[in-house]
């Protein structure tokens, strides 16, 4: 993370991005828990609180879960890393929900984690998520050491950004696709270009 980022789920300025998700999230949640990788302060998860859903999240900052614990304390959070088992079981939940959590590893590290996503699915269930574009020049995608393609040292931490051939690569098994955009963030001191991507699971 820069200075100016912040982690995932902060910022400086609103950021209404599941606004036009919710009706498509509440046909898929039903009963079932929404799960969140990469929660952070609980911006998102409030957001989904209030609109009646069972939040789970997960996020590797103590403070951060804190946050999130004191913000929606209707909701079930945990302090661990993306790569430790979830807190829900195969199948469990109706959405998964992953903003800005799932570019800091390794490409067969984060290859894995979006198995084990689909896999804490339900068949039919949703995965929003969004990853850094290799247009989000103020945070990171151009001028660093190299540790993989697009994957960088940035100011000390791993991170990676996709273009659209990398973000197809990484959903092409067991997934159909509803939606792939290129949106700029406005909630950071600069704006910051992410793919928003949906996607159902398939099986």
């Amino acid at each position: 993370m820069t200075a100016t980022e912040g982690p995932a789920g902060e910022g400086l300025a609103g950021d209404p991005w599941l606004d036009r998700w919710l009706p498509l999230i509440e046909r898929h949640a039903a009963a079932r828990p929404i799960l969140e990788l990469g929660c952070g302060g609980g911006r998102d998860s409030a957001i989904l609180a209030a609109a009646g859903h069972r939040v789970v999240g997960i996020d590797r900052s103590v403070k951060a879960i804190e946050k999130a614990r004191q913000r929606v304390p209707a909701g079930t959070f945990q302090c661990q890393d993306l790569r430790a088992p979830f807190p829900v079981g195969e199948a469990a939940a109706g959405v998964v929900i992953a903003s800005l959590s799932l570019h800091y590893f390794p490409w067969a590290e984060t290859e894995e984690l979006v198995r084990r996503a689909r896999r804490a699915l339900m068949p039919g269930g949703l995965l929003l998520c969004r990853l850094n574009s290799t247009n989000d020049r103020h945070f990171g995608a151009v001028g660093h050491p190299a540790i993989e393609p697009n994957y960088y040292d940035v100011d000390g931490e791993p991170k990676r950004f996709f273009d659209r051939a990398s973000v197809d690569r990484l959903f092409r098994d067991g997934w159909r696709m509803i939606e792939c955009g290129e949106w700029v963030i406005d909630r950071y001191d600069h704006p910051k270009v992410a793919w928003e991507v949906v996607l159902h699971r398939e099986g």
